[in-house]
């Protein structure tokens, strides 16, 4: 039996300095590329043209801020642990699930499957039709608020035609959302979640890591919401007004 040498190709460090994707990090980094250039070069392993640069900063600006209410777990624990921002940090990435963000892997690996289908078309109806005979929503398509189209999604896909990256995985959502308004038999909005899913796969991010880049993409939103509690907080006043609003129900103590 052999054993697989182990060995990494992202970065390495000594007493002469160090070395992340075969550049040097003080002389060809530091100062030189921009924080979306090193996210690009670091997961990915080299460093993306303009345009590549352009679609992912249209991704991670998209996700940043999720409203109060995905942030509010985060709040309350820097409340709690205010000497632990990274605690803080962690709770509000950790949320990032099937109803904030998270199901861009779902959809990436839908958007794989129809891109290296013989027919995708068939293939795209097969995958809604699963979605429904399980009686489960269908992952990318359907918001709450925005209708009849998600204005995130239009501008994404705006940005990644614009940069001349719209390839396979657009084509695959567009067929996509055909199968899902034919199965349904009325147009559903295509979410962001969708649109972040089509444009990370044109970039080559494979599916199975797509999440990730909502968690890049939300920290500093998280932080955003940290750095409001310290000057206006109102995590306190919240936990308070959810005490009031759901009374206690069960049994009375008794007094004797």
């Amino acid at each position: 039996m052999t054993t697989q040498q182990l060995a990494t190709r992202i970065s390495t460090f000594d007493e002469s300095g160090a070395t992340v994707r075969g550049k040097d990090l003080v002389d060809e980094l530091i100062g030189e590329v921009s924080f979306t250039q090193m996210i690009y070069l670091h997961i990915l392993g080299r460093m993306p043209t303009l345009a590549e640069v352009r679609v992912l900063d249209a991704v991670l600006v998209t996700l940043v801020d999720h409203g109060f209410v995905s942030s509010l777990g985060a709040r309350m624990v820097y409340m709690g642990s205010p000497e632990a921002i990274q605690a803080a940090v962690a709770t509000g990435i950790l949320g990032i699930g099937s109803q904030f963000g998270g199901v861009m892997e779902e959809i990436g690996r839908n958007l794989e499957t129809i891109v290296n289908a013989a027919d995708p078309d068939a293939t795209a109806a097969r995958i809604v039709a699963g979605y429904r005979s399980a009686r489960k929503s269908i992952p990318g398509f359907g918001h709450p608020d925005f209708r009849p189209e998600d204005p995130r999604t239009l501008k994404l896909l705006k940005v990644v035609e614009r940069e001349g990256l719209s390839g396979k995985h657009v084509a695959a959502l567009r067929t996509m959302a055909k199968a899902v308004d034919t199965n349904l038999g009325k147009h559903i909005t295509i979410n962001a979640t969708a649109g972040i899913a089509a444009l990370l796969g044109e970039l080559g991010v494979p599916w199975r890591i797509m999440r990730g880049f909502a968690a890049i993409s939300r920290a500093p939103g998280i932080v955003g919401h940290i750095c409001e509690e310290l000057t206006n907080p109102a995590a306190y006043r919240v936990g308070m007004m959810a005490q009031e609003a759901v009374p206690y129900t069960g049994e009375t103590r008794s007094t004797v």
